[in-house]
């Protein structure tokens, strides 16, 4: 299924200029919480200010600098581990997080 849609973090041109992110790349999504290491899809589609990480990758773990980072994708790993209020859920949306290259 990865073949066929990869997991991608989009992001708007303009954010993606500001940041020296080209298409396909590798980059950091972190917050407070955690991070994450995903391909980079620059588009339009997205307004600037925002990036959307589709749910449903799988967590996958490793050691990097002692800190634990996600290179499989997982939202969950930014988000907060408390219940929403109206659905008793996991808050996936409205999480604040920065976006940097990674280097190589």
């Amino acid at each position: 299924m990865r073949e066929a849609h990869p997991d991608r973090v989009l992001v708007n041109p303009v954010n993606a200029e500001e940041r020296g992110l080209f298409e396909g790349q590798k980059v950091r999504v972190f917050n407070d919480r955690g991070a994450i290491e995903i391909a980079v899809h620059i588009t339009p589609r997205i307004i600037p200010g925002v990036c959307a990480l589709p749910q449903g990758a799988w967590y996958r773990p490793v050691k990097k600098n002692g800190k634990t980072v996600d290179v499989g994708g997982c939202i969950n790993t930014l988000t907060s581990p408390r219940p929403s209020p109206l659905a008793k859920g996991n808050p996936s949306h409205t999480n604040l997080v920065q976006i940097e290259p990674i280097s190589a």
